[in-house]
């Protein structure tokens, strides 16, 4: 799942991983919270437009219900978020990528954290 304000951003993530072969899907907002499934296998936010609160209280509900789960930060501003950074033991915390990101950097941080958890 891909969660930016900027549509452009959305479409062209999207792009590189249908192009490699990896499904997505994209959202504007973290508002709803149905939008992360059982299947989804990890969620790359581009926070720096979004409201910082939903923001951080999103992170921190997606690490309580979804602790296996990998949640992608690109910013430019890590600073900004590191309530929902704060490690716990009972989650992964986000992974923080500076911005701007290419496809294919986010895509090997996803493969790289999967084939670690696998080890």
């Amino acid at each position: 799942m891909i969660v930016a304000d900027n549509p452009e951003t959305i479409e062209g993530l999207r792009a590189y991983f249908n192009g490699v072969g990896v499904a997505s899907q994209g959202r504007r907002d973290l508002r709803d919270p149905s939008a992360v499934t059982a299947t989804t296998t990890a969620v790359v936010i581009f926070p720096d437009e979004l409201v910082e609160a939903a923001v951080v209280r999103r992170i921190l509900a997606l690490r309580s219900t979804r602790p296996e789960l990998p949640i992608v930060l690109v910013t430019g501003a890590p600073q900004r978020f590191q309530a929902a950074l704060a490690a716990d033991d009972r989650s992964l915390p986000p992974i923080v990528l500076p911005r701007p990101a290419f496809g294919w950097t986010i895509l090997d941080t996803i493969r790289a954290h999967a084939h670690a958890e696998r080890s």
